[in-house]
Formats: structure tokens, C-alpha cells, sequence
């Protein structure tokens, strides 16, 4: 394994205990990696409608289960409750419950944004509108304890306080209270709400402005007492590669001392957007095909991508913004799966990164005389198992000693 990741390595000495509680001396057992620590994510919302029953996608959620660890589900207001007391509740919390069964965390996004906001709360009063924030953020902290145990808590504040008003005429109202508390003050509405609520939370600042004007927002939020579990840094390249600039971006943002979340990421693998369009969603054209050339370029720079990323020691999690190009954000073939289905290179490069060279897959070890066992890999999530027994055990960085206890498998 390189030594680039020796920061995500751990080596652990199990003491193996067997059923009775007795050291399981001299015996063979098999230890596999079933989870990593490092947050391989993507977008959950190509699945919400398997998860719910609504569509067979099968195939699909198959492929993503075989990469990603950590699912992002949609919770942009204007979607989620466009009728005010009606929000889908239930279908997000069957949706969490899904990907929550089968080993894979949840991250909310966003609890807080101008964009995608709920188009009813425009027409009310400041402090109304306000009242109506805070007690989204608590409902949604609430309702989802225990599925989603991680939010970006806020989204896009730099920009939040000018973006007004809306190309019909009406006040957004997100960015109205914004603007009148403050861009501090509204990072601390969306943090201290969902804290009040649930203490554990891992709460994220997100911003695709990664300009010095959201390291000075971060500076202000910190300095304000203002605790942070981590910080979003978004990187949708549909206009071609960053390359050494990720790894300038994760040293800027890491200095703060917080994680650093690649939080929205993904690549091209047709024709890229040309260089002059400022804002991404400008970009509307009738057809953007995914093409043979555009896939090898894609697989390598996802390639490029994760190595860096998951290189640097600031960096806890990489969320890939969809797996397939069917539906993909502004009609981009930015997938790792073609509409049809069918995988494209960059998948099968991802996979072999992910389930290959940085995962320990079935391997048969032999305790010594007292029952102990050395274990070597990357941080994560293990089981052990000796014949009809078994046992889960966290990897963590370093070096360490745990006992384990076999139980029926």
C-alpha cells in the first residue's frame, strides 16, 4: 500500500476471544474490510424512488453500493415543502432508512439556502420568515435523528446576502434575514438550530465561492465562537480539471484545523463547457453526449482526483455529484454510468481504487498461543470471522490493541 496514505493506515493487535470468552489460540480467521473511514460519497437522489418502491433500479443501486459509503440526500426547501405544512417527510426518512440498512451514512443538504427555497415564504414578514427558518432547521434535525447524521448546515452564504431578488420581482426572503442579520449571524441561525436539537451532529459550511471571501467568512464564523465540524469546498469541473489546484484548495481550507469536504465534485466526459460562462447554470445547450474520447479523459482525471484528495491529510470526504448521466445536474455527462446504464471507464477506475489497492478483501490470518492477531490496512470498519462466529471491529489510524468477542454469526 503507498506510502502517500500512511496517514489513513492503522495496524491493530486483536486479542481474539471465542464464544465462551475463552483467547481463540492457534486457530484461523478471516478478517475483510467492509467500510472505509474516508467518506467516498455521492448524490443518493438517482435512488430515492428504488428506496421508496416507486422504480426498480436495481442495477443501478447495485453499481452505486460497489463505490460510494456516504449518501447526500436532497433537502432543498422549495422541493421538499412546496406547499407550506406538507413537507415529503416520510419519503426522505424511508429514502435515509434505505441507504441507513445497508451500511451507508447520510449527510442532509442543505438545512439552509437562498436558492431552491421555498417560493411561500417570500410574501411573509422578516420575522415571520425568520421563525419559519429556525423551526425548519429543528423539524428536519428532528425528524431525521438517528437516518442522517450529518448536514451542510448552510449553502452558499458568501453570495446569500446579494442575491435579493429573484428574476420574477419577488424578495427571496432567505436572503432578505441575510442580509439584515448578517453573514456570521446567518451561519450561526443554521448551526445553533440544528445543535439545539441534536448536539452530535456533524454540521458542514458549504460554498462553491472559494475565494478569499469565504476564508475570511470562515475566519469570522470561528472567531464568533461558532463551532464547526468541517468545511464544504465545492468542485464541479464541467469546465475541465483543477488539478494541483485541489491540492492548493485543500492546504487554504485546511489550515483552519477542520476537515476539508470535497462536498460537490464531478468531471466531464464529453465536450467541456466553455471557458467564458461565469455562472454554470448559463450553460443550457440541447444535447450533451458523453463521448469516447471524453470518457479516457475522464477516468484519468477522477483517477488524479481521488489521489490527491484522499492524499492529503486535511481531506475527510470526496462526494461525487452522480452517479449516471440520466437526469445528471444541467444535463452534463458527468456520471460515471451512461444514461443506458452501461459503465463508463472512470468507473471501473474508481473501483479499483476503492475496492481494490485501498481495501483489505478476504485474508486468512492465524492467532498465536494467546489468541492475538495482527491486523494492517486502511481506517475503517472490519469483521472477523472463525468458523460459524463472528465479530465487527474498527480500524482506527495507528497503531492500537482492541479484544474482540466472537458471537454467532
Amino acid at each position: 500500500m503507498s506510502e502517500a496514505l500512511a496517514h489513513r493506515r492503522g495496524e491493530v493487535e486483536l486479542r481474539v476471544l471465542d464464544l465462551a470468552g475463552r483467547p481463540l489460540a492457534d486457530r484461523e480467521v478471516v478478517v475483510e474490510q467492509v467500510r472505509h473511514a474516508f467518506a467516498f460519497g455521492c448524490i443518493g437522489f438517482d435512488l430515492i424512488d428504488h428506496a421508496t418502491g416507486d422504480r426498480d433500479e436495481s442495477a443501478l443501486a447495485a453499481d452505486w453500493l460497489e463505490l460510494f459509503s456516504l449518501a447526500v440526500l436532497p433537502f432543498y426547501w422549495g422541493d421538499f415543502e412546496p406547499r407550506r405544512g406538507r413537507p415529503a417527510t416520510r419519503r426522505l426518512q424511508t429514502a435515509a432508512r434505505w441507504f441507513r440498512d445497508r451500511g451507508v451514512r447520510v449527510k442532509g443538504h442543505p438545512l439552509v439556502w437562498h436558492t431552491v427555497k421555498a417560493a411561500w415564504l417570500d410574501a411573509l414578514p422578516d420575522a415571520e420568515a425568520e421563525a419559519l427558518v429556525r423551526a425548519r432547521v429543528r423539524r428536519e434535525v428532528a425528524d431525521f435523528g438517528g437516518l442522517v447524521d450529518e448536514w451542510d448546515a448552510i449553502n452558499e452564504v458568501v453570495i446569500m446576502p446579494d442575491f435579493v431578488n429573484e428574476p420574477d420581482g419577488v424578495p427571496n426572503a432567505i436572503s432578505r434575514i441575510a442580509r439584515r442579520l448578517g453573514r456570521v449571524e446567518m451561519v450561526r441561525l443554521a448551526v445553533d438550530e440544528a445543535r439545539s436539537v441534536d448536539p452530535s451532529a456533524r454540521l458542514l459550511l458549504n460554498d462553491f465561492d472559494l475565494s478569499a471571501d469565504y476564508e475570511r467568512l470562515i475566519e469570522g464564523v470561528l472567531e464568533a465562537g461558532i463551532r464547526l465540524d468541517g468545511i464544504g469546498v465545492q468542485t464541479h469541473m464541467h469546465q475541465g480539471f483543477r488539478g494541483a489546484q485541489l491540492l492548493e484548495l485543500a492546504d487554504r481550507f485546511g489550515r483552519f484545523g477542520l476537515p476539508v469536504h470535497f462536498s460537490e465534485s464531478s468531471l466531464v466526459s464529453g465536450d467541456l463547457m466553455p471557458a467564458h460562462i461565469v455562472d454554470l447554470n448559463d450553460h443550457v445547450v440541447d444535447e450533451w453526449p458523453s463521448t469516447p474520447e471524453g470518457e479516457v479523459r475522464q477516468a484519468d482525471e477522477l483517477e488524479q482526483l481521488y489521489r490527491m484528495l484522499v492524499g492529503h491529510p486535511a481531506v475527510a470526504s470526496i462526494t461525487y455529484w452522480g452517479i449516471t448521466d440520466h437526469g445528471a445536474w444541467l444535463g452534463a455527462p458527468i456520471g460515471l454510468v451512461r444514461a443506458d446504464g452501461s459503465r463508463k471507464p472512470s468507473f471501473d477506475r474508481l473501483r479499483s481504487l476503492v475496492r481494490d489497492e485501498w481495501w483489505l478483501p478476504a485474508t486468512t490470518l492465524r492467532t498465536d498461543g494467546e489468541g492475538r492477531v495482527r491486523v494492517t490496512g486502511l481506517a475503517g470498519d472490519y469483521v472477523i470471522t472463525a468458523a460459524d462466529a463472528r465479530a465487527e471491529f474498527a480500524l482506527p489510524v495507528g497503531s492500537s490493541t482492541q479484544v474482540v468477542e466472537l458471537g454467532a454469526a
